[in-house]
């Protein structure tokens, strides 16, 4: 009971303060503009803006994992689902209890369970949270399954400081990816697909994927019913190897027929340019596919310089193409909670650890 009473205290007292400092970090430089054609009509540019800026600022601290700047950002992501009459699927309201540890000198994290958890010191316990959500399917035959559409929320915190800056703002990673998946819910709440589709924000992804591995230990839809999965992380610029702004990448486009099965839909996607980088096993898709659901990355990451550095900041992304990638992510959710259900091609799927 103490690990479920404790977060109660915690989240009403930040909850009072979460929107005031959601947008602590001054005004909003001019966006990124290139020469393309005009962005979709159903994402709205200046929401994206918005809410990245709110993300990304200064006041979340980074967003790490079981700190004051997390707790912030999960219930300014509960916050907006609240507001899109999204239906909450966690452990009370949108949070799903995460229960990490920290450990040694420098204060690893690991995931423990509740038990354990009730014979740690205070100072060891982190309060860490995953936002989960649920969009019901609109046809008996196909709303026991589920398509999970996931991102992480979290970044790396407050660390060493460069050229005078120690917030780690994680603008494009993963902000840009949470705030697509915050319009997949806008998208999906107006006309919601035939299979139910989880919205699933997750802790922990940078210190080693751990709200995503215990979300495995206690699934809204059982696995055996979640025949998708879709996870969007750093799409807030173009990559050229992608065919520039608009487009996206998936990681082990070939795995399953989900690559095949969404460029046949129209989604403007190539497989991932960069295989070498073995980008399919370095996200949240990854214990997912380990557990035998067809799960993929979406993303436009074209390797820049400001991955895991204080200078990935709001103002340094492309919002028109941003937008359009939204826009793409929307369709391939549709596709995927209305149309069929993706298989494994031979030897696609990672083996079981």
């Amino acid at each position: 009971m103490t690990l479920i009473r404790r977060p109660h205290a915690l989240v009403a007292a930040v909850l009072l303060t979460a929107g005031a400092c959601a947008r602590a970090a001054g005004p909003e430089p001019a966006p990124v503009r290139h020469q393309a054609p005009a962005r979709a009509a159903t994402v709205r540019e200046e929401d994206v803006r918005r809410a990245l800026y709110d993300l990304a600022a200064d006041s979340m601290e980074g967003r790490g994992t079981g700190t004051r700047g997390g707790m912030r950002a999960a219930v300014y992501l509960a916050a907006r689902l609240q507001a899109l009459r999204v239906q909450p699927a966690g452990d009370f309201g949108y949070f799903q209890t995460v229960p990490v540890a920290a450990e040694g000198p420098g204060g690893r994290l690991r995931l423990a369970t509740a038990d354990e958890l009730s014979r740690l010191r205070p100072e060891q316990v982190r309060q860490a949270f995953n936002v989960v959500a649920r969009i019901p399917g609109t046809d008996p035959s196909l709303a026991g399954d589920a398509v999970i559409v996931g991102a992480h929320y979290d970044h790396v915190g407050i660390g060493r400081a460069v050229e005078g800056d120690s917030i780690y703002n994680g603008a494009d990673d993963d902000a840009s990816g949470t705030v697509a998946v915050l319009e997949v819910a806008r998208a999906l709440a107006k006309a919601p697909p035939r299979r139910t589709v989880i919205l699933f924000f997750a802790t922990g992804e940078e210190v080693g994927m751990l709200g995503t591995r215990h979300y495995l230990r206690d699934p809204v839809v059982p696995l055996d019913s979640t025949v998708a999965g879709l996870f969007v992380e750093m799409v807030g610029r173009p990559d050229s190897l992608a065919g520039g702004p608009g487009r996206g990448w998936l990681t082990g486009f070939d795995r399953s027929t989900m690559g095949a099965l969404l460029s046949a839909a129209g989604v403007p996607i190539v497989p991932d340019p960069r295989p070498g980088q073995n980008f399919f096993e370095r996200s949240d898709n990854t214990p997912f596919a380990r557990m035998g659901v067809p799960a993929h990355v979406l993303s436009s990451f074209g390797l820049h310089r400001d991955y895991h550095q204080p200078s990935d900041e709001p103002e340094r992304l492309d919002y028109p193409h941003m937008t359009r990638v939204i826009d793409a992510a929307i369709h391939a959710v549709r596709t995927l909670a209305d149309g069929a259900r993706p298989q494994w091609n031979p030897g696609g799927r990672p083996s079981a650890r």
